[in-house]
């Protein structure tokens, strides 16, 4: 198997750990926010990669923004997991509607960049994955790249894991000492604990963890020090 590297770039808006991920000069982009795809673009174009797809862990609009702007740019599909991609076409209205709470801080945080809500496209070619009545397991494959996906709802109902040999890409599921919420539109407190339980705390202590927005960590610290997996 090809190694893999894991490069991040953070968003400006609610510092969103983009992550490039990179085997045999192929590369897939993971959690476009808002604001990074000129970086991307930079970093794929200096190291000379080839872009085969855009992933998402989950439809929240601070990990797709960016999107379609990437698609577009390599001519490559989004992928998502089939129970968040409607999140796409509607990205505020699915975080809650009026102006208010988390929906209002994002409309906030974009607008500060220089950019309007209105601003915002989902990718044209979205390509779901994760059927229902599916095990929440499998392989991606995307070039040279080659990740495990793990269905992991309660933040969002789609929410995914993306593990490589040594890092699993946590999104909003899993950060150093916290976990992500379940009060938005989709999320759900008793799917989240399932999630922690059955999926989080199987994973091979020694992985890395990087997550959705904040510092790397490890598995194996979490299980240690994180209240939410005691």
């Amino acid at each position: 198997m090809l190694a893999m590297e894991i490069h991040v770039v953070v968003a400006p808006v609610f510092a969103t750990n983009c992550c490039v991920v990179v085997s045999g000069g192929d590369c897939v982009v993971v959690d476009a926010g808002a604001g990074v795809a000129a970086q991307v673009a930079l970093l794929v174009e200096d190291h000379g990669w080839t872009p085969r797809a855009v992933l998402a862990t989950h439809g929240h609009v601070d990990h797709t923004w960016d999107a379609a702007a990437l698609c577009d740019r390599y001519g490559v599909p989004m992928r998502i997991h089939e129970a968040d991609a409607y999140r796409l076409a509607d990205p505020f209205g699915t975080l809650g509607l009026g102006t208010g709470g988390v929906s209002g801080a994002l409309r906030q945080a974009v607008a500060a960049l220089g950019f309007a809500p209105e601003d915002y496209r989902a990718p044209a070619d979205v390509v779901p994955f994760g059927a229902a009545g599916d095990d929440g397991a499998g392989t991606l494959e995307a070039g040279a790249v080659r990740l495990r996906v793990q269905h992991a709802p309660g933040h969002t109902e789609g929410a995914t894991l993306y593990v490589t040999e040594d890092a699993v890409l946590a999104g909003d599921v899993l950060f150093a000492g916290s976990v992500g919420r379940t009060d938005l539109p989709g999320g759900d407190p008793a799917t989240m604990r399932a999630t922690l339980r059955d999926v989080v705390a199987r994973l091979d202590a020694g992985l890395a963890v990087v997550p959705g927005h904040g510092p790397t960590t490890t598995v194996g610290q979490e299980l240690a020090t994180n209240p939410f997996l005691g």
